[in-house]
């Protein structure tokens, strides 16, 4: 088994013996497939790069609440009915998609146990093709951690928890599931948390300070890059004069797209473009109507990768207004584009902008102080070359070594010696 860190292994890799990769089962609800190409890419991003840095064998298990009608008026339910059973994602790599059953509030506390039990018919087929998982790698701590423990006690094997911001901000918070997130933490071999902030947050929740290793996402550098502003522009459809700010997430509450709209009306040459789908998509537009910006704020659905890396190097500024984060992708993605951020102070948000030749971070959380930072930043002449080599230092193959070391730590540690031995 090995870890190179170096130049990425040529797909489809060279013949070697298959016992000498780490065969790891990737567990989640966040995973991207045909329906929802955007939900959970930084999974697997995460995933791929582990795979292509080092000898892992994986299989991703990504269940999906249960939902009968795909018609386009059941809006995100329609999306749950619409994904596939399975699918071969990019390189290969093997995704299953049980279907769960979920009830909104009053099953809250029973979703781990509804997971597992959904989960299990997949990994019995694993089991029976000859495939059998040395570690279990879940993400988000609950329901899919907790799930994730039941079936690796089941299973008799170690699991590793990834904490990724709401499961600890939020749900963690609450007295079922916060209990139930603190004893799976207890029995995993590790639990990963993606900032620093996240990782204290655990331990003042009671997890074992020793248990929690920070592991941080990185960004790919292939995907977003730099790109003549006047040529992304055009490629988009939107004008070549005048600055352009850019807010790229969900249409939720907690994403607070609304300040952005109203940090709008004391700027009136910026133009703004809203990326993301939502259940605030109406109310957002609304707002706009009001307040009187309609010619100079654009909505434009969720877009792949490379769409979205040619908005971040049309725009000016990225915007980050939410109430809550873990690590935020979308920082990291803008300045690998170029691109200097204004963001609030929440997450890991200071361990990304760390001075004013990359961004901006807002304290207090309102729109004066987000209208002032924006228009700070305009007014600042940046480099964009100097952004995107900030970026490039959160690079994936350190992360990879990392979740290498940590796996072959608990899981492959033992047959790796009798390997080298050999």
């Amino acid at each position: 088994m090995r870890c190179s860190g170096g130049p990425r292994r040529p797909w489809p890799p060279e013949p070697r013996d298959p016992m000498a990769a780490l065969r790891v089962l990737t567990f989640t609800s966040l995973f991207p497939s045909e329906a929802r190409p955007r939900h959970g890419i930084f999974v697997e991003n995460r995933l791929q790069h582990l795979r292509r840095d080092c000898d892992v064998d994986s299989r991703v298990i990504a269940p999906v609440p249960w939902f009968p009608f795909t018609a386009a008026a059941f809006g995100s339910y329609a999306r749950f009915a619409a994904t596939p059973r399975s699918a071969v994602r990019a390189e290969g790599l093997q995704v299953s998609y049980p279907r769960y059953l979920m009830l909104p509030r009053l099953g809250v506390a029973r979703q781990p146990d509804s997971m597992a039990r959904a989960a299990w018919p997949d990994v019995q087929a694993l089991l029976d093709g000859g495939w059998r998982p040395e570690l279990i790698d879940a993400h988000y701590l609950y329901p899919d951690g907790v799930a994730a423990g039941l079936l690796a006690r089941r299973l008799d094997m170690p699991f590793v928890m990834t904490a990724r911001g709401t499961d600890v901000n939020v749900i963690a918070q609450q007295p079922g599931p916060g209990r139930r997130i603190i004893e799976a933490a207890g029995r995993a071999a590790a639990v990963i948390a993606v900032s620093q902030p996240l990782k204290d947050k655990l331990v003042a929740l009671g997890v074992e300070p020793g248990k929690v290793q920070v592991l941080r996402n990185g960004v790919d550098l292939a995907v977003f890059r730099l790109e003549d502003r006047s040529a992304a522009r055009l490629a988009l459809g939107l004008p070549d004069a005048g600055p352009i700010a850019a807010c790229v997430g969900n249409l939720v509450p907690e994403k607070g797209q609304a300040l952005a709209i109203d940090a709008l009306c004391e700027l009136p040459d910026v133009r703004l473009v809203i990326v993301g789908d939502g259940p605030l998509r109406s109310e957002l537009a609304a707002q706009v109507a009001r307040r009187g910006v309609a010619g100079r704020v654009d909505f434009r659905p969720v877009m792949p990768q490379r769409e979205l890396s040619r908005l971040y190097a049309a725009a000016d500024v990225l915007l980050l207004t939410s109430e809550r984060e873990g690590w935020p992708n979308v920082v990291l993605e803008a300045m690998a584009c170029g691109t200097p951020v204004v963001a609030f102070d929440v997450g890991a948000v200071r361990e990304m902008v760390t001075g004013d030749a990359v961004g901006r971070v807002v304290v207090p959380r309102e729109t004066g102080a987000l209208t002032r930072a924006i228009a700070g930043m305009l007014a600042t002449p940046v480099s964009r070359e100097a952004i995107r080599a900030h970026a490039a230092q959160y690079d994936w193959t350190s992360i990879s070594r990392g979740q290498w070391a940590l796996f072959t730590r608990f899981a492959g540690a033992a047959r790796g010696a009798s390997l080298v031995a050999a």
